[in-house]
């Protein structure tokens, strides 16, 4: 089966899964799909480098450390060249320190301010159970903010898991330590206020919305100093590797201003600015 038809069994599971409280894919079913060849927009697997060699489309995890060198900047002005001009978190999310970045599939959970507090613990172990390798957690918190979807042992549950980071539009605790484990962590606040008893998951790996951004299980994030931006799954490898043909390019045109050319000259050259 292919890694498309595996995601979009994924999406079926999770619709199906809407409306249940707290059930989300299994582990293992989670584990299959992103273990697949991520597959480019057409029916080729075969995709041209900058240097104009051929490559296989690359799988999860090889896609997800190639798209960790690429700056957001440069996804960005690609995914604006397709028409997608509203694909960036909003930018009071931000790393814990200004050197985090990361790259992974999303792993989406939901959930809203509650009271309620029976079984709780069980559904949030049963969540972080599912985490996928490759993942990054994103959470969409309703637009709480009072509550920490995020702490240091969640980290470290996460990070056993193989999960690549934590993109939370909402709080983080506990930040101190989670910054010791090396762990990337994207948020909106920092507070001491655990989620129990004031915040409820109420499901996870379903469609989501961040700001303007509907993020869907299996898109990619892109985390760096300059925000998060959501490419969607369909349009990854290509994204990729257009993204890679413009930091190639920057370099030239780098070199190009160095050497003394004058901004006209540059865009004569085919440069920009």
């Amino acid at each position: 089966m292919s890694a498309a038809r595996n995601l979009d069994r994924v999406d079926a599971d999770a619709r199906r899964c809407r409306g249940r409280p707290h059930l989300g894919l299994t582990t293992e079913w989670t584990r299959h799909v992103t273990s697949q060849p991520i597959e480019a927009t057409d029916d080729h697997d075969i995709r041209a480098d900058p240097a104009g060699r051929s490559e296989a489309s690359p799988n999860a995890s090889d896609m997800c450390n190639r798209f960790e060198r690429v700056p957001t900047a440069a996804i960005n002005d690609v995914l604006r060249s397709r028409g997608l001009i509203t694909q960036t978190l909003p930018p009071h999310i931000n790393g814990l320190a200004p050197s985090m970045r990361v790259a992974g599939i999303a792993f989406t959970i939901k959930g809203a301010k509650s009271l309620e507090l029976d079984n709780e613990m069980s559904e949030r172990a049963a969540m972080l159970e599912a985490i996928h390798e490759d993942a990054v957690c994103v959470w969409d918190t309703s637009g709480d903010d009072e509550s920490a979807q995020w702490g240091e042992v969640m980290t470290m549950a996460a990070k056993r898991a193989g999960c690549r980071g934590a993109i939370v539009d909402g709080g983080v605790r506990d930040t101190d330590k989670v910054l010791r484990q090396d762990f990337p962590v994207f948020c909106r606040y920092r507070t001491s206020n655990g989620m129990l008893g004031r915040f409820r998951m109420t499901a996870y790996q379903v469609p989501i919305r961040i700001g303007v951004v509907v993020v869907q299980p299996g898109d990619v994030l892109v985390g760096d100093i300059d925000g998060v931006i959501v490419v969607p799954r369909r349009l990854a490898v290509d994204t990729l590797i257009a993204a890679e043909r413009i930091v190639a390019s920057e370099v030239e045109i780098k070199e190009m201003i160095a050497a003394g050319a004058t901004p006209k000259e540059v865009v004569e050259r085919g440069g920009y600015f």
